[in-house]
């Protein structure tokens, strides 16, 4: 096995982990929007149910005060998530292309194999047909 087969190997798997990175991190974001969902419908059941729709009213929902918390310290975590996607993203894109970079060389090497190959195979047929040529004679 050749050195360079190893090497796309480890490309391969480095962009593989890039793109299950990327992947992971996009369902973390749409999790933690649904999450957002389901507590802006508790708060909203919460506020209608008490009839107090004012955070500053005196009688607001301790439930609903604690899911608004919730709610935007999960907005933090999406915006922070959102960064790491961007740069999860930007990594997978450089993986992406070194492994192209190693895919490339190696076909180029192979393509030049096979004109050596071919070119050794001609130069033998060449042989081959100019003695049956003089043997003919």
């Amino acid at each position: 096995m050749k050195a360079r087969d190893s090497l796309i190997r480890l490309k391969r798997f480095q962009a593989d982990e890039k793109r299950r990175q990327v992947s992971q991190l996009e369902m973390m974001i749409a999790e933690f929007m649904r999450m957002i969902g389901d507590l802006d419908d508790q708060i909203m059941s919460e506020q209608n149910r008490v009839g107090v729709h004012d955070v500053t009213h005196f009688a607001y929902p301790t439930f609903a005060k604690a899911a608004i918390q919730r709610r935007d310290n999960l907005k933090v975590s999406i915006r922070e998530l959102e960064d790491k996607l961007e740069l999860a993203r930007d990594e997978l894109s450089e993986a992406v292309e070194d492994l192209k970079k190693v895919e490339l060389l190696e076909e180029r090497d192979q393509v030049r194999d096979r004109d050596a190959r071919d070119a050794t195979e001609q130069v033998e047929l060449d042989d081959i047909a100019g003695r049956r040529h003089a043997y003919a004679r």
